[in-house]
């Protein structure tokens, strides 16, 4: 969720609400330490600063992430994006690759992000 709100080099306020709200509210968070977004976000950082730190970004989501949770992920990352209003093309290659990263069918992939779509219009 962080690396697409970064993505596009603008995080929005809408972005970071809709960060801290799934952090809080959702059931696969229930475990989290809130407390180590701060952290994770300046990793995150510094991933997308390194010219390989991508690869390395979709290391650490596919080393910490249940592969029946992928979709999921997907879906946080897609309502992340849309938060705003808007989709740049930072973010909408950042979801493509995520997509390929952790090789989400292409129709499921259109589902989770027509639900986000349509969660966020205005």
């Amino acid at each position: 969720m962080i690396a697409v709100s970064a993505s596009d080099e603008d995080i929005r306020t809408a972005e970071l609400v809709k960060i801290e709200a799934s952090v809080q509210l959702l059931p696969i968070f229930s475990d989290y330490d809130a407390d180590r977004i701060t952290v994770v976000t300046q990793v995150v950082f510094d991933l997308l600063e390194q010219e390989d730190g991508l690869d390395a970004l979709f290391g650490l989501l596919r080393e910490g992430l249940p592969e029946r949770l992928y979709e999921t992920g997907y879906a946080l990352a897609c309502d992340v994006a849309a938060a705003d209003g808007t989709l740049g093309e930072e973010e909408l290659r950042l979801l493509e690759e995520i997509r390929y990263e952790l090789s989400l069918d292409r129709l499921h992939a259109a589902a989770i992000e027509r639900g986000a779509r349509a969660r966020h219009l205005r």
